[in-house]
C-alpha cells in the first residue's frame, strides 16, 4: 500500500464537549475555498476577493511557515464534520498579545453554539498555554450578529476605524474589540473544557 492510500488519523488538538480543533491540513483547503468564495460569508468577515486553488495553497504555506500564526479547523465530534476555521494571528509574545479569527463556514451550523465552544477552547489555549494577556478582533461594523457574539464571549469594544472597510461601493466602520486574560478567567474560569 502506498503512503497516500493509508487512512490517516487526524489529531484532535483542543477538545470540547461538541467540537474539537485540529491543525489545518491540505485536504481542508476545499472547505476554506468554499467559504472564501461565498459572497455572503466574504461580506460578513471583511474579505473582498475570492480564493483560487493557488491562493489556497499559498494560505496553507503561510499557515505552516508563519510562526506568528496558528490555524485550526473546527470539527463536530459527533460526525467528524468540518464546519469552520479558527486561529490566532499576528501573535506577538513580547507584548503578550494576539489577534483571533473564526469562520463557521457551514451555514447549517450557524446559531448552534459551535462557534462559542470553539472560541472558548482557543482563548483558553491562548491564555493558559501560550501565556497571552490580550486577544483582539476586528469586526465589520454592520455585522451585528458578530459584534453580539464577541460581546457574549466577553470582548469589549476598544474603538472604531471609521470607514475602515470598503465593500460593494460603500464604506463601513470596522469595530475593534479585545478581551484580557483576567476578564476571560473571571467570565469563563481557568479552563473552558
Amino acid at each position: 500500500m502506498r503512503f497516500e492510500e493509508k487512512s490517516e488519523i487526524k489529531s484532535r488538538f483542543l477538545i470540547g464537549k461538541r467540537v474539537y480543533l485540529r491543525a489545518l491540513e491540505k485536504e481542508d483547503l476545499i472547505y476554506i475555498r468554499k467559504w472564501s468564495n461565498d459572497p455572503e460569508i466574504r461580506k460578513l468577515i471583511g474579505e473582498v476577493v475570492s480564493m483560487s486553488q493557488a491562493d489556497a495553497d499559498k494560505f496553507l504555506e503561510r499557515v505552516y511557515s508563519d510562526n506568528t500564526r496558528e490555524w485550526f479547523v473546527i470539527v463536530v465530534k459527533e460526525n467528524d464534520r468540518v464546519i469552520g476555521e479558527t486561529g490566532l494571528l499576528r501573535m506577538f509574545p513580547a507584548w503578550r498579545t494576539t489577534d483571533i479569527s473564526i469562520i463557521i463556514g457551514e451555514k447549517d451550523a450557524w446559531g448552534k453554539g459551535y462557534g462559542t465552544e470553539a472560541i472558548l477552547l482557543l482563548l483558553d489555549y491562548a491564555f493558559r498555554c501560550l501565556n497571552f494577556h490580550r486577544v483582539a478582533i476586528g469586526v465589520v461594523g454592520f455585522n451585528k450578529r458578530a459584534i453580539s457574539f464577541w460581546k457574549k464571549i466577553g470582548f469589549k469594544k476598544e474603538g472604531v476605524q471609521r470607514d475602515g472597510y470598503y465593500y460593494n461601493h460603500k464604506y463601513f466602520d470596522f469595530v475593534m474589540m479585545s478581551i484580557l486574560e483576567d476578564e476571560f478567567r473571571e467570565l469563563h474560569g481557568g479552563n473552558s473544557r
